[in-house]
């Protein structure tokens, strides 16, 4: 059986994506359901989204369901976007 795959993610990927979604570290740890001194003492780190593997695919879900799309390593590095709302029409 092969193990599911996590979405690696950076600190500053999720500082990024709560910049874009003009979201505090209270509405990130409210929206993922875990507690703010969780949020900072993350993101006071930096590399890879560490911590307890349900806590990192909480505040995954939470930014993703908002909206934001992970980029991986791509030669370009790692980033952040919010995805195109179904309802947006293309810019003529």
């Amino acid at each position: 059986m092969k193990a599911k795959s996590i979405l690696k993610v950076s600190i500053r990927q999720i500082k990024a994506a709560r910049a874009l979604l003009g979201w505090s570290q209270d509405d990130l740890a409210r929206t993922a359901e875990v507690s703010i001194p969780t949020i900072k003492r993350l993101e006071a780190l930096d590399g890879l989204l560490g911590g307890r593997t349900q806590t990192a695919e909480n505040i995954v879900l939470a930014l993703t369901s908002a909206g934001i799309e992970f980029i991986d390593e791509n030669g370009g590095g790692r980033g952040v976007r919010l995805r195109k709302a179904a309802s947006e029409k293309p810019r003529k």
